[in-house]
């Protein structure tokens, strides 16, 4: 139970030093089943260096659904630099802004080096503000407001767990003070998800106050969690909201990965820590219900990623940097 408080403690640390589109009828009603599993295709084709035709599934995804992922603009504007199609890549880089790519992120990736000379890298560059303000202007800013606001409040919470020194103290704190606020952040957020569904990348923007809220309740204790309803209610409505692509797979896993490292299952999706190897079947089996990528996939794209230089984005930071240990 120490380690489990200490886990908590740190993340909530972590959580606080580091850190709305609303739906078209057709994303309510698009099956994004089928999106999920062209990605994890897409980068099965990267493994095997396939590069033009894991392209090819990104492009497909782009024309075929209204909404797409930033990762997916990401990893398919560094493929097309890769093939030497300078001017894919950089109209791949503007659709990416009209998303919510950030100019400091862009410059950041030193894969995109070779585009700075290029007279439609200036131009885009020119004219990036009012690219970002078509973006911001898109967003359902009341609601993205809200829910902006239910992480800071549940940020601020979280931080006075930073000042409790020892496991009881912890457990005193999270399940007295922490958890009639995160019942109430629940509450609010349970009517957002009847109202306009979750609010994530698709709905807000942003693909991470959410999850961080529902992943501070998951981690109160095991005490609390083994006696909360509140999650086990919600999750189906998640599960519904990955089928419209309001929530990533990423997320979803982060939010059921601390529910089930709290509870202390045997098996987890291999975020927070990592797969025993007899574990590793079972582990992949778990991830691939949500549409995420295996550790063998994973850790494949971490090495192509070393020897090419792209950034195929992976998510995990900030319990997981680079490979995915797998321990005996």
């Amino acid at each position: 139970m120490k380690k489990l408080n200490q886990t908590y403690t740190i993340s909530l640390t972590l959580l606080f030093l580091a850190f709305s589109l609303t739906p078209s009828m057709a994303n309510e009603t698009k099956d994004y089943v089928h999106y999920h599993q062209q990605v994890l295709k897409a980068e099965q084709l990267i493994t095997k260096e396939k590069f033009d035709s894991a392209l090819k599934v990104y492009d497909g995804l782009m024309q075929d659904y209204d909404f797409v992922f930033l990762k997916e603009y990401q990893v398919a504007a560094q493929l097309a630099l890769y093939l030497g199609d300078t001017q894919k890549a950089i109209n791949l880089i503007k659709k990416g802004i009209l998303r919510g790519w950030e100019w400091k992120s862009i410059r950041k990736n030193d894969f995109f080096t070779p585009l700075r000379g290029e007279e439609d890298w200036k131009k885009l560059k020119k004219n990036y503000r009012q690219l970002h303000q078509q973006y911001l202007s898109s967003l359902n800013n009341p609601l993205r407001k809200r829910v902006k606001k239910l992480f800071s409040k549940d940020q601020w919470k979280a931080f006075g767990a930073l000042f409790t020194f020892s496991s009881k103290a912890q457990d005193r704190y999270a399940e007295k003070k922490f958890a009639p606020h995160s019942e109430r952040q629940l509450s609010e957020l349970r009517v957002i998800l009847r109202k306009y569904g979750y609010p994530g990348e698709q709905l807000t923007g942003n693909n991470y106050w959410a999850s961080t809220i529902l992943s501070h309740h998951n981690s109160i204790s095991l005490e609390y969690g083994q006696k909360d309803t509140l999650y086990q209610t919600i999750k189906p409505e998640l599960e519904e909201a990955l089928k419209r692509g309001q929530i990533s797979p990423f997320e979803m896993a982060l939010i059921d990965e601390w529910y089930r490292t709290v509870q202390q299952h045997k098996t987890t999706y291999g975020i927070l820590n990592p797969p025993s190897r007899n574990e590793l079947t079972a582990t992949n089996d778990l991830r691939a219900k949500v549409y995420m990528r295996s550790i063998e996939t994973r850790n494949k794209l971490i090495e192509i990623q070393e020897r090419t230089g792209m950034s195929f984005y992976l998510e995990g930071g900030p319990w997981v940097d680079g490979e995915i240990d797998v321990v005996n």
